[in-house]
């Protein structure tokens, strides 16, 4: 499977693991599998741990929670506060160990490691006053604007910020040509 990390926030890229939620809900991480990927694809260790089906469970009520107390706190609503008793709890766990091997620098951990290196993304993404949500049609990603003039409407350009564009365009194209 393919993920993308658009957010600039580790925590906010694994939310957006369900995609379209409002619609669709295209989820991405149906197994333990598919989390060991996104694990490996996020480099927040150097090669996935094995994950047994309790802590994919474990993963995907952490994802859930962290999800929905961000989405309140970019939308100007207070999170739910057991969202947030989850996420602290889970982020006062150890986090994946950083080694020097070979010339570069590695990590490695257990699963609950990188739940907690995640945790402790998602409390500096509901601290920071740039969470924002996507405007993109049918998107439910969320993101942190790090633009320069803090004006970033769309999780990429690539994909919501294109298909924004494209629309924007033909019906500007649609209107010059009825006026004529």
């Amino acid at each position: 499977m393919t993920f993308s990390f658009l957010a600039g926030n580790l925590a906010l890229d694994f939310a957006a693991s369900v995609a379209s939620r409002d619609t669709v809900a295209e989820e991405k991480l149906p197994d333990a599998d598919a989390l060991a990927e996104w694990v490996t694809n996020s480099h927040a260790v150097a090669k996935a741990p094995a994950i047994s089906g309790a802590e994919f469970g474990r993963a995907i009520e952490l994802r859930e929670a962290i999800y929905r107390a961000a989405r309140a706190r970019a939308t100007g609503q207070r999170p739910a506060a057991a969202d947030i008793a989850q996420i602290n709890a889970v982020a006062a766990h150890p986090t994946p160990i950083p080694r020097y091997e070979g010339d570069a620098v590695v990590n490695r951990g257990s699963i609950d490691a990188v739940l907690a290196l995640i945790a402790r993304a998602a409390q500096d993404a509901l601290a920071d006053d740039r969470l924002r949500p996507c405007e993109g049609k049918d998107c439910t990603r969320l993101f942190i604007d790090s633009s320069r003039a803090h004006s970033r409407r769309w999780c990429g350009m690539a994909g919501c910020g294109d298909r924004a564009k494209a629309a924007t365009y033909r019906r500007h194209r649609a209107s010059s040509k009825m006026s004529e």
